[in-house]
């Protein structure tokens, strides 16, 4: 049985319903992500930066392979300077 249901409107546009809100814990600007899952189409929230947005953060300067390790440390460094004097 589904959650709920949606019209499509003449130029596209979906309401998205007040159960589907709450469960995704969306409201006004929030962005939602649309993903293909074989035959169905899923409908998410979208976080905030994708993978490959961090990655390149993260590993602007370095070469393009790297260990585990250093994808760690990589890490763990972004966060220490994000988070000093806090």
């Amino acid at each position: 049985m589904p959650l709920a249901h949606s019209k499509v409107t003449a130029q596209g546009q979906v309401s998205v319903p007040a159960k589907v809100r709450q469960r995704l814990g969306v409201g006004p600007g929030s962005v939602l992500e649309w993903d293909e899952d074989g035959d169905r189409v899923v409908v998410r929230k979208a976080g905030r930066y994708s993978s490959e947005d961090i990655h390149r953060v993260l590993f602007a300067k370095m070469p393009k392979r790297r260990t585990l390790a250093e994808m760690k440390k990589g890490i763990r460094r972004h966060m220490q300077k994000r988070h000093a004097g806090r």
